[in-house]
């Protein structure tokens, strides 16, 4: 791609976060990247650069705790900051390209922060993409919840992509956290799924739900009970069979890619 993303920073809700911008040429859409819980957006580089050639102007943060973010490492006390500092980027990205309109993507916990992103300011969005994402039930919290102490075990790059070489830089990355959950990330990430369930339905939001149909980090029949608490009248749903959990970095990527750009183009119109 002839364009190197532009980073920014701005004052988000508990410090300082980092926000990359890649673009060229004219857009016909931004489209605003949530990460998952303990990686980066760095790690998004192929999925930005097929947007853009997609005709996207491509933003997002690395969210608080994460990346090259402030914050002590994956400590999130309250995921409506991460929200908030979510919000902030889509507001820079309608104040640069005014009248342009905004696809929100959501991978794994960032599809819960999206989510309800969306259910506060879906006026804001033209469509919303779920990869993977965090909604209704997660085993990792619930079993975590119970513990006083958090085991020192970190997430299994194996269950990210039949692709082993994801799963090997994965485990390099020094930008990804390798360490054990925080505590009060577990709570605050439980109490995030409840009031998203409570809050209740997208409306007539177009969504597109993408599910690795091996996804054993995230699984996908988990993730299900929080769609249907949250789904509008327009819900396109992909389930990818042997999939695992990153399906953006997958062995079938492009087709998980190429149901993204079509999913947009009939959004548009």
């Amino acid at each position: 791609m002839g364009t190197s993303p532009r980073q920014w920073e701005f004052a988000g809700a508990r410090g300082a976060i980092t926000a990359r911008t890649w673009a060229d040429g004219e857009p016909r859409y931004a489209a605003v990247l949530a990460h998952g819980y303990g990686e980066h957006l760095g790690r998004y580089e192929r999925v930005a650069a097929e947007l853009v050639r997609h005709g996207a102007v491509v933003c997002g943060p690395d969210h608080l705790g994460h990346g090259l973010s402030a914050g002590a490492r994956v400590l999130i006390e309250d995921v409506e900051d991460v929200v908030a500092d979510l919000g902030t980027v889509v507001e820079a990205a309608r104040a640069d390209h005014p009248g342009l309109p905004v696809v929100l993507i959501g991978h794994s916990m960032g599809g819960l922060v999206a989510t309800r992103y969306a259910q506060l300011h879906g006026d804001a969005l033209t469509a919303l993409v779920l990869s993977g994402p965090v909604l209704g039930r997660w085993p990792a919290v619930t079993g975590l919840l119970a513990l006083e102490e958090m085991p020192d075990v970190p997430i299994d790059p194996a269950t990210l992509s039949r692709d082993p070489k994801v799963g090997v830089a994965y485990a390099a990355d020094p930008l990804v956290w390798h360490g054990p959950f925080e505590k009060a990330t577990v709570r605050a990430l439980d109490a995030c799924l409840r009031r998203v369930g409570e809050h209740g339905s997208l409306g007539m939001l177009p969504v597109l739900w993408l599910h690795g149909g091996d996804d054993r980090l995230v699984p996908p029949e988990d993730t299900r009970t929080g769609i249907e608490a949250v789904r509008g009248g327009d819900l396109t749903e992909r389930i990818y069979p042997g999939a695992r959990h990153e399906i953006f970095n997958e062995t079938n990527r492009d087709e998980v890619l190429r149901d993204v750009t079509a999913f947009v183009d009939g959004v548009l119109g």
